[in-house]
């Protein structure tokens, strides 16, 4: 029998006996991976490539990135509820100012 064997149901499981990975011919040729020319088996078995692995720490980078923007806004956000609120007591204290100086000029 000559089956070639699958994925799933290699003929060997022996590393060493097996026909190494060729590259992708669908990945673009200036792409940061390099084209699998190690001849060991278990090096061209690797099935994590370097973008693979830099995955979660660009996951990761996103988030922090959203969180720090999030932060931003929200300081942001209680700043402007401060103003407005400042702004409110310094126009009712003018006013009151006024208030007072017109009540000394009438009498």
């Amino acid at each position: 029998m000559t089956a070639t064997g699958t994925i799933d149901r290699p003929l060997t499981h022996d590393p060493q006996k097996q026909a190494p990975m060729s590259s992708s011919t669908s990945e673009p040729s200036g792409s940061a991976t390099p084209a699998v020319t190690t001849i060991g088996a278990n090096a061209s078995r690797q099935n994590r490539t370097r973008e693979m692995q830099l995955i979660p720490e660009a996951l990761a980078r996103a988030h922090m990135h959203d969180r720090m923007r999030e932060a931003d806004a929200e300081r942001q956000a209680v700043r402007l509820v401060a103003a407005r609120r400042m702004q409110r007591r310094a126009e009712r204290v003018s006013m009151r100012a006024r208030r007072a100086l017109a009540m000394a000029v009438m009498h």
